[in-house]
């Protein structure tokens, strides 16, 4: 079961309790930061790309994965950061580090089982805000294979930039569907910087924006409400069938 601790806006002085959300491992097992109740919780005031993030060891395979830092919106309005412990996560052996990019076990009852490719699943996870759906396109390029995920050096002109070796990727959370701009300010970028694209969109693509990914071979995803990027072009297809070749 997720661990729940208490916690006072510093702010309004409210009481909550806060959970620990779950992400999905590799393995198919789920995976939560520790948290740590004898600290206070911090006012978030701005954000930066690397503490967004805290490694966390799967508890099932030994895997380490960098799941989004644990915050608390108050009514009040303010957003809370919520300590994580350094402590190893109970069953947790010491001295058993294994690297990310280790293999993971056979899965166990409860698993999700690995495809005929080798690869787990991928399992979502629900979208309700923007960073919702820069998590959720990061999980599904570090299922593809991608590893090295941080925000990209420069600012598209729509959406969030994010980058990875060889790769950039641009996430538009947008009500509206990307444009052949868009796209073609991706390809550009990633053409400056020797590097392949993928776009993943909420609200899906105009029509002169997928024929024209096509033609530049822009793989193309549409992300829905629970967190799952669907390949809507041909080159999309192919990187979610092979992942990173």
């Amino acid at each position: 079961m997720p661990e729940s601790v208490p916690v006072r806006c510093p702010a309004c002085r409210r009481e909550h309790v806060y959970t620990a959300p779950p992400y999905p491992c590799a393995c198919g097992r789920p995976c939560a930061p520790r948290l740590d109740p004898a600290a206070a919780p911090a006012v978030l005031a701005h954000r930066t790309w690397d503490e967004d993030w805290v490694t966390v060891r799967c508890t099932a395979c030994r895997r380490t994965n960098q799941l989004p830092h644990p915050e608390l919106g108050c009514p009040c309005g303010t957003v809370l950061r919520i300590p994580v412990s350094d402590a190893p996560s109970p069953g947790a052996r010491p001295g058993a580090a294994v690297p990310s990019d280790t293999p993971a076990p056979t899965a166990r009852t409860g698993a999700a089982t690995p495809r005929c490719d080798g690869r787990i699943p991928f399992q979502p996870i629900t979208i309700r805000t923007a960073r919702d759906a820069v998590t959720a396109t990061a999980l599904y390029l570090r299922w593809l294979g991608y590893r090295d995920i941080r925000r990209a050096d420069q600012r598209p002109p729509s959406g969030i930039g994010l980058a990875a070796h060889g790769l950039v990727a641009q996430v538009d959370p947008a009500v509206r569907p990307a444009s052949l701009r868009d796209v073609e300010c991706l390809w550009l970028t990633a053409m400056t910087e020797s590097a392949g694209c993928v776009y993943f969109s909420l609200a899906g693509y105009a029509e002169d924006a997928r024929a024209r990914a096509d033609t530049l071979g822009v793989p193309l995803f549409v992300l829905d409400l629970t967190g799952t990027p669907t390949p809507v072009n041909g080159p999309g297809r192919k990187l979610a069938r092979t992942g990173v070749a």
